[in-house]
């Protein structure tokens, strides 16, 4: 396994997404390349892998194959480089949502509050806008929003309360003062978990990681060839319930929109009606992979 990234759910999902030897197929997550090197080692020298990732850290890791491209991009851009770089698009498309190991692992980035570091949480270190910007900039209302919906903290309010309070003494620039400053609203037990939905929200705003799933769903369906499978690995509620309501629906929101005969217009069909989950001994392995669900659909 790579050090960079613990490939979770490796052999489910690659074996749920390849079907053709030949074919062409997306990582859009490419980051330690592990589910890239398990798709690669299931295709004949005529096959294709194209993989994405956004953060530069992660082209260090790129696989010396000719059958293999990697492109520093958003996967939300998925259906550009599907008309650029194929003749009729995917045969599958695979996508590990969240944190890579390494993100997190990384104290400099400051996805974590094991870390004193810089409140950065971007993905891609070119980005504009860091979490330390969130914090110290968005109105009261906006950093409890974003704390409710993307990390369902409990008591947003009173955060969101002393973040701006906190602020207004003296800027909130590292992971320790965003923790001091927020002390007051941690629970008894559990803080760690409490910090985690705090950071997980700000992550989640910073990266704008909810519209570029939608846009990645949006440009998938559009990618894959008839036939073509999409496997997703999920890892909290919020990307599950979208990637669900997709498959379902062919929208985030899983309303079923129809013709005037009736006929869903849906441009994906499950193949699981249950999600894929890691076995025990993967967790006892890999405690990241505890909230990992697998999703495949394939283009109807």
């Amino acid at each position: 396994m790579s050090e960079y990234h613990n490939p979770v759910l490796l052999k489910e999902s690659v074996d749920a997404l390849v079907t053709k030897t030949d074919g062409v197929y997306a990582d859009a997550t490419f980051g330690g390349g592990g589910h890239s090197r398990e798709i690669l080692s299931r295709l004949s020298p005529e096959g294709r892998l194209i993989s994405f990732d956004r953060d530069e850290d992660a082209l260090g890791n790129a696989i010396d194959d000719e059958r293999f491209t990697l492109i520093h991009n958003n996967f939300r851009f998925i259906h550009n480089y599907a008309v650029l770089e194929t003749e009729n698009g995917f045969d599958g498309i695979l996508a590990d949502l969240g944190v890579s190991s390494h993100q997190f692992d990384t104290a400099g980035r400051g996805f974590s509050f094991r870390y004193s570091s810089a409140l950065d949480m971007r993905m891609n270190v070119q980005g504009s806008t860091t979490a330390a910007d969130i914090v110290n900039s968005y109105t009261q209302e906006e950093l409890e929003n974003i704390l409710r919906i993307y990390g369902e903290v409990d008591n947003a309010r009173k955060v969101a309360q002393l973040i701006c309070s906190a602020r207004a003494k003296a800027a909130i620039l590292t992971t320790d003062d965003l923790d001091n400053a927020i002390a007051a609203a941690l629970p008894s037990f559990a803080g760690h978990k409490f910090l985690a939905k705090v950071y997980q929200a700000l992550r989640i705003e910073v990266n704008q990681e909810m519209r570029s799933l939608e846009k990645f769903l949006t440009g998938a369906a559009r990618s894959l060839k008839p036939g073509g499978r999409l496997a997703v690995i999920t890892y909290h509620s919020l990307e599950d319930r979208m990637v669900k309501n997709f498959i379902k629906a062919g929208n985030v929101s899983g309303h079923i929109e129809k013709d005037i005969y009736g006929r869903a217009s849906t441009p994906l069909e499950q193949l699981n009606r249950k999600p894929v989950v890691p076995e025990e001994d993967e967790i006892s392995g890999n405690t990241r992979a505890r909230s990992a669900k697998l999703r495949v659909a394939v283009k109807i």
